[in-house]
């Protein structure tokens, strides 16, 4: 297990690494990435080395930045799902999780091009300071969560907040002054709620299948042959007819627009 956690921190990085280089006019930030200025020497400079200090800290929550505040959450468990509704091993846990963070990268994509446009190149540029870089850098990312938080969630934790205000519709435009410990968890459970709701109803034909191949089963008197070994070719022909993998992948992509 943590050898699989290593790998995938990895891999992230070198996602993250890939994009700095294959973004068109990124020379700045390519530039800022090689070049790490720990700051001059003496008391003044001590800024300089426990900045980068809490810049490796912060590389070790990539992978929660990245599986709990993009599409990742819902995508991996509407896969899980998927898997344990067809009752096969396959695919394996490695394609599973790959193929999540692609379609993850594809959805954020266009968050990505935001938070870059309106916080990392203006920093870069000079043009603004640290604070409002990472102001900017929150805003994008604090609108695509919004968009996909429910209102009931919402106000659960703006109760637990203190705040006494309640939200009769989420409008992204003008809560975005929230804080992100009230967003990211309302978002959060706004999309274990999504995910369960598609996997329930990913489980219903395929529930079918196995209700049917059970009764048949037992009129024939074949009770000690188990129904999932005869029911899994049909899953699987089912789900190749009506190229599910198409279908599922289309509905997770229009379900975040």
């Amino acid at each position: 297990m943590r050898r699989s956690a290593f790998k995938i921190t990895v891999f992230i990085l070198c996602a993250l690494a890939a994009m700095a280089w294959t973004i068109p006019g990124e020379s700045s930030l390519q530039a800022a990435i090689l070049n790490i200025d720990l700051g001059p020497e003496g008391a003044e400079g001590v800024l300089g080395p426990l900045q980068l200090l809490v810049f490796l800290a912060l590389i070790t929550l990539i992978p929660s930045i990245l599986i709990m505040m993009t599409s990742f959450t819902r995508i991996i468990i509407v896969f899980s799902f998927l898997r344990n509704a067809l009752g096969a091993q396959a695919p394996p846990s490695q394609v599973i999780v790959g193929v999540a963070l692609f379609l993850s990268f594809f959805i954020m994509w266009p968050v990505g091009v935001d938070i870059y446009d309106s916080g990392v190149q203006p920093f870069l540029d000079g043009e603004i300071s640290q604070a409002e870089c990472l102001e900017n850098m929150s805003q994008p990312l604090k609108v695509f969560m919004l968009k996909q938080t429910k209102a009931p969630e919402l106000n659960l934790f703006l109760s637990f907040a203190g705040d006494e205000s309640l939200v009769q519709e989420v409008t992204p435009e003008a809560l975005t002054g929230l804080g992100m410990q009230v967003v990211i968890p309302a978002f959060i459970l706004s999309e274990l709620k999504r995910a369960f709701t598609i996997g329930f109803l990913l489980f219903i034909p395929f529930l079918v299948i196995d209700v049917i191949v059970a009764s048949t089963l037992m009129s024939m008197g074949m009770v000690m042959l188990p129904p999932s070994m005869i029911s899994l070719p049909f899953k699987l022909m089912l789900f190749v007819v009506v190229d599910g993998w198409t279908l599922i992948m289309d509905m997770l992509v229009k379900s975040f627009r």
